[in-house]
């Protein structure tokens, strides 16, 4: 077999997007192609796992492996087996229920990690009682002058056009605080040579940019969109992300897309009923305290109440998995893998 190294140098980018196409069954799949992620391939069989390295031990593996379903448990042991050779340990996040089950029956630790949420697009209506705050919203925008409209595909490769986004990006990450960084790994970025698979949507205001929301597209059996990026300008109106949100789902919809996926919050959405045999109670404990009181670690709550607010038709369980009992080393490397620390 040809090393990790070696294979995730063979697979390019354009290779790993044309298994995604006919393989992919996470929703958030195409986040794989992020920059700064490896592929690792095995011989004869179709497919990868997409992970990262992460400082000089660990390897974090995102969503299961991309493999036609016979191949699955093969490449998922020649990974583990690659990982050892390379004195790697390794932590897979956002696996599926059926990975997540795999991983346990081969002796690993899985716990939930939260939950993803997502509309059934052909439902999908802001009319209702329900949606009045949302509405009152979205009009606030408008009367303040805001429009929403689709970036062109020339628009997403166009520098200039880049650099307008760039400088909200850089005004948004400052509005939060110093010591904020921006996310990686389980969030999606902007650019890059797979840029024009993305649909973005721009909200402008006496010519300005004031918003953006990007999407991603998914594949496989629930295929759509993934609510993906979001970014807002401090000055921006009152509403503007939920107009964005609201005229993109509409233009999606009038697509034919069938679901708009709005990605995962992690720990939320913890379904005792989930959980799978062997699950970390040290984890589990740890996952329901941030949930409650670690907005500074991570602003799940925030997070859900703006996905709960559409009114989601499915919500997923996605987990977390280890080689083992947990470590304390395991949980800072995958702070590390998504710049959260």
């Amino acid at each position: 077999m040809t090393t990790t190294q070696d294979a995730a140098q063979h697979l390019a980018r354009r290779d790993a997007l044309a298994v995604l196409r006919d393989y992919a069954r996470s929703s958030s799949a195409f986040l794989a192609l992020n920059e700064g992620n490896r592929y690792f391939t095995v011989p004869g069989r179709t497919g990868f796992v997409a992970y990262r390295p992460v400082g000089r031990r660990y390897w974090i593996q995102f969503t299961g492996a991309v493999t036609p379903e016979h191949d699955r448990s093969a490449v998922d042991h020649a990974f583990a087996e690659a990982a050892k050779r390379a004195g790697k340990r390794v932590v897979a996040v956002q696996l599926e229920r059926s990975d997540a089950e795999r991983a346990a029956a081969n002796g690993w630790v899985v716990n939930q990690f939260g939950s993803s949420y997502s509309i059934d697009l052909s439902a999908f209506s802001l009319r209702g009682r329900k949606f009045v705050k949302t509405r009152n919203m979205i009009t606030r925008s408008r009367r303040e002058g805001v429009t929403v409209r689709e970036a062109t595909p020339e628009q997403l490769t166009d520098p200039a056009f880049a650099t307008r986004l760039d400088r909200l990006d850089a005004a948004w990450l400052r509005n939060k605080g110093r010591h904020v960084k921006g996310l990686r790994l389980m969030v999606g970025e902007r650019g890059g040579e797979v840029q024009e698979q993305r649909r973005l949507f721009v909200a402008e205001a006496a010519g300005r940019i004031v918003a953006y929301i990007s999407y991603s597209p998914v594949f496989g059996e629930k295929a759509g969109w993934l609510y993906d990026l979001t970014r807002r300008s401090p000055d921006a109106p009152p509403g503007v992300v939920e107009h964005i949100f609201a005229e993109a789902a509409q233009v999606l919809r009038e697509d034919d897309a069938p679901w708009l996926h709005l990605g995962l919050t992690p720990f939320v959405g913890i379904d005792p009923d989930a959980a799978l045999p062997g699950a970390s109670r040290m984890l589990s404990t740890a996952t329901g305290l941030i949930a409650k009181h670690g907005s500074a670690v991570y602003p799940a709550a925030s997070q859900l109440a703006f996905k709960l607010k559409w009114r989601p038709t499915l919500v997923t369980p996605e987990y977390i998995a280890f080689p083992g009992r947990v470590r304390l080393r395991d949980l800072w490397s995958l702070a590390r893998a998504t710049n959260s620390l």
